[in-house]
């Protein structure tokens, strides 16, 4: 009887084979690649992420700043300019025809000087605004560029008038022009001058804004928390203590993510103190500017009325109220926030208009008497003590003063806008970097798979 010999047993599989490796083990040599080309995907589409999303915050708070410094803080600026050459227009031609028939030299150059700066103005602001998405912008400086020819011609048919015997009184062609200023041509000035700073402030607002600054720092947290896990878990799979392109790619979201933080820090700083010490108080001079003129402009129509109306007086005393100094009122406000040079000369227009406002009292003290030649030399007259001069020195000093707030405003603003300079730069190489170390980091243990 034969026997048939059992086939030879299998050879064991060698040591260290995968075969002889555990169950275990095989499974996480067939799942390790793949975890690592979805980390690698991952990381690459969240690095692109961030440069994206942060070198487009980048740009748009720099666009902002930028704006504000040769955009909105110009244009408000020729609005107020506009405004106060028109104001200071219709003062200086009622005060000349009413020191006589013949016109001085002097007060006909200023007054052009004012209707030609007036016109500049309104131009650039027309040009500046062409495609203005602001309706009432566009309204108020059509209204402007319809009347100041309407003013003008009115203003020369009352020297017409004036050269021809007429009296400068009530019902006059030049108490008709300065309707028009104080009715048409002042509000729409006024009106622009406020859109446009709010323009201005709206600009600043986002350069200085955080919403997206904090998306910014959150997604760059977040990516951070991302590496330090992901190398974690390469030191522990491969047992590696580095990878040197996953490190390389931390140091770029680091340095990427400190600069950003550094750089809107200084830029926010430096906007705030243009706005907060520079414009808010400009804008306030301005304002007191204007309540100024508009006060001597009071003055001389009720010289030119002569009705006997309260109402010059009435308004007088919302303007003294409403420009101070005192608590709550315009030169307050304007001496609070600036600094330096701004806040002087806001304390001295403070001390000038309360001498001012003495001359004015007795102004109308006269005119309530019908003392009438006393009161038009009091008004108009050329000496130290009169209107006119108290008028110039609270001019000369808000002048200053709204000088020096906007050299304040200038030159931290343009630092701001500064910091900005090249952030957008860095934020694009530091997102090229992290791609590029971590598909290079990942690929090295990728290949070693294979």
């Amino acid at each position: 009887m034969t026997t048939t010999s059992a086939p030879p047993p299998a050879p064991s599989p060698a040591p260290g084979s995968p075969q002889h490796a555990p169950a275990g083990t095989r499974r996480r040599r067939r799942t390790v690649p793949a975890s690592l080309r979805l980390l690698l995907i991952g990381l690459v589409v969240a690095a692109v992420a961030y440069g994206a999303v942060g070198t487009w915050t980048v740009i748009q708070h720099a666009s902002a700043a930028q704006d504000v410094v040769s955009t909105s803080e110009p244009l408000s600026l020729a609005a107020q300019r506009m405004y106060q050459a028109l104001s200071d227009a219709d003062v200086t031609a009622t005060t000349a025809f009413l020191i006589g028939p013949n016109v001085r030299l002097a007060a006909r150059e200023r007054y052009a000087a004012d209707v030609g700066r007036a016109a500049a103005e309104l131009t650039g602001l027309e040009n500046a605004t062409t495609t203005s998405a602001n309706p009432r912008l566009v309204h108020s400086l059509a209204a402007v560029a319809a009347g100041l020819p309407v003013y003008t011609g009115y203003v020369s048919q009352a020297q017409t008038q004036f050269l021809l015997g007429y009296r400068l009184t009530a019902g006059s062609l030049m108490q008709v022009a300065s309707e028009e200023m104080h009715l048409t041509l002042l509000p729409a000035a006024r009106a622009s001058y406020a859109q446009e700073n709010a323009a201005l402030t709206a600009a600043s607002a986002q350069a200085t804004g955080l919403p997206w600054i904090v998306v910014v720092l959150v997604l760059a947290i977040a990516l951070a928390y991302v590496l330090y896990r992901a190398q974690r878990w390469l030191s522990r799979s491969t047992n590696r203590v580095f990878n040197l392109g996953m490190l390389a790619a931390t140091v770029a979201l680091v340095v990427s993510a400190v600069w950003l933080i550094g750089s809107f820090a200084v830029a926010r700083t430096d906007l705030q103190r243009a706005v907060g010490h520079g414009s808010v108080p400009a804008e306030a001079l301005a304002q007191a500017a204007i309540d100024t003129q508009q006060a001597r402009g009071y003055q001389v129509l009720n010289l030119i009325s002569r009705s006997g109306d309260a109402t010059f007086v009435k308004d007088f005393q919302a303007i003294r109220a409403r420009l101070g100094p005192g608590p709550g009122t315009l030169l307050a406000a304007a001496a609070g926030s600036s600094s330096g040079a701004g806040a002087h000369w806001a304390a001295a227009a403070g001390h000038d208009l309360q001498a001012w406002y003495t001359v004015i009292g007795h102004a109308y003290d006269l005119d309530s008497k019908a003392q009438y030649t006393t009161e038009t030399a009091l008004v108009i007259g050329p000496g130290a003590n009169a209107s006119t001069a108290g008028f110039a020195r609270v001019e000369s000093d808000l002048s200053r003063a709204i000088n020096a707030d906007h050299a304040v405003f200038h030159s931290n603003a343009t630092a701001g806008r500064n910091a900005f300079t090249g952030l957008d730069v860095v934020i694009v190489l530091a997102a090229v970097l992290m791609a590029a170390g971590c598909a290079w980091g990942l690929s090295r243990r990728l290949a070693e798979y294979r």
